[in-house]
């Protein structure tokens, strides 16, 4: 009786622990990662998330990383993941030079941008109405800065022109120039662009 006995708690334990190993196929890092939320729709996003090896350690911000994410059509973030600066990261932006303010804004990249305007627009899910484009800076980010990296949700520009998700990663910094909060230094001063 003790053997049955001692076999069918081998089984119950086998059957337990096989049900406990595996995850439904649905269940992906990014769901499981306390540093990175995936919104509604974000398995629709397209791409990866891409940050340089060094000077970025990834970090729980889920306040600054909702700040970042947009809904469908309205730009921003598909899906992102947070990270802090370890070490002086070089980021670059296009902005509006009639609007000297917007050199300090919020969207950045990590790739020194090329044009020509449209195919940026496009790859960023930029929309005319939202900047000239027609500036471009470099700064390096402070340690001990957060900032979300994911690529691009969809824009819907009015008028017809809608730019769909883009897999070409954005730099999200929550810079606030007119209250001199500010996560970047070392800025030059802009050139034109494009080139």
């Amino acid at each position: 009786m003790r053997f049955y006995s001692a076999q069918l708690w081998m089984l119950l334990a086998a059957s337990l622990l096989a049900g406990c190993s595996t995850l439904p196929s649905s269940t992906s890092p990014l769901t499981k990662s306390p540093a990175t939320t995936v919104p509604v729709g974000a398995t629709d996003c397209v791409g990866t998330i891409q940050a340089p090896a060094a000077g970025l350690e990834a970090a729980s911000d889920p306040e600054l990383l909702q700040s970042a994410l947009g809904q469908p059509d309205k730009g921003q973030l598909c899906m992102g993941q947070v990270f802090v600066a370890t070490a002086p990261v070089t980021v670059y932006r296009v902005w509006d030079q009639a609007k000297s303010y917007t050199l300090y804004g919020r969207w950045w990249s990590f790739m020194l941008p090329t044009g020509p305007t449209d195919q940026y627009r496009e790859a960023n899910a930029i929309c005319p109405g939202w900047s000239v484009l027609n500036q471009m800076s470099s700064c390096t980010l402070k340690v001990g800065s957060k900032i979300v990296v994911g690529p691009g949700q969809s824009a819907d520009c009015g008028e017809g022109l809608v730019y769909p998700k883009s897999a070409v990663n954005q730099v999200y910094i929550n810079n606030d120039s007119r209250n001199n909060v500010l996560w970047v230094e070392n800025c030059d001063a802009g050139s034109n662009w494009p080139q």
